[in-house]
């Protein structure tokens, strides 16, 4: 996202911290490796935009979606990137393949929220995707995290919803997708780094200390990491 000036220096508004902003590091490989650049990518559930900032600067043509209204188009003074507000929980106002990809970046999980269900916001998905098209979703919250059980023991925000390997595979089956990838990512908590001094949260060394045994612990302690991602595309 942006970077505001303070007396400190630079820093990333969005996720308070290097460190935190280093969780979308995975994602945005998983994005380069499965999507053509120039290709046109749907950000499904747009947020306040700093997702689709990636996409934009990494050579993809945006679609922003939500349910809400957002002030990110103003400051993006480019024809790739457009916003579509939404009216339904689950159905998309575009025609039928029409992305080359579509992400979900913590979304899909909240759709039960907002009156609709993971299965039919997939299978609508497909719809939109071209033959070959690839969803990528991130930030899907495992069920056994101890993050969130420790969150849900200490009566701290938590997520509603949360999932297992074996739930994946058969929504993403029974959304007539094909499943391509899968992991769990994320034992370390990301958002804490935003508590740290200044000097601290914009180190760069400390960034990529905390992402080395983010790393190492994953590989050991996979089962209790925070999410899942998963890439599935959308059969020839």
């Amino acid at each position: 996202m942006e970077l505001a000036q303070t007396p400190q220096g630079r820093w990333l508004v969005q996720f308070r911290s290097l460190g935190g902003a280093h969780q979308y590091a995975r994602l945005y490989r998983l994005v380069r490796q499965h999507v053509a650049r120039g290709a046109t990518v749907l950000d499904w559930g747009v947020a306040n935009g700093h997702f689709s900032y990636f996409l934009l600067r990494a050579g993809y043509d945006v679609c922003g979606y939500s349910l809400e209204d957002l002030t990110f188009e103003p400051l993006v003074h480019t024809d790739r990137y457009r916003f579509v507000k939404g009216a339904d929980p689950v159905r998309l106002p575009f025609d039928d393949a029409v992305f080359d990809a579509v992400v979900s970046v913590g979304v899909l999980e909240h759709v039960k929220e907002t009156g609709g269900d993971e299965l039919a916001s997939l299978q609508e998905i497909g719809r939109t995707l071209r033959p070959g098209g690839s969803l990528i979703c991130y930030h899907f919250p495992n069920r056994h995290s101890w993050i969130e059980w420790v969150a849900r023991h200490a009566g701290r925000q938590q997520h509603t919803y949360r999932y297992g390997r074996t739930e994946i595979e058969r929504l993403v089956g029974e959304s007539g997708l094909e499943l391509r990838d899968v992991g769990r990512y994320g034992v370390l908590p990301r958002n804490a780094l935003g508590g740290l001094h200044g000097i601290l949260r914009r180190s760069a060394r400390l960034a990529r200390a905390y992402d080395v045994a983010d790393a190492l612990l994953g590989v050991a302690l996979a089962p209790v990491c925070q999410n899942f991602w998963f890439v599935a595309c959308r059969r020839s």
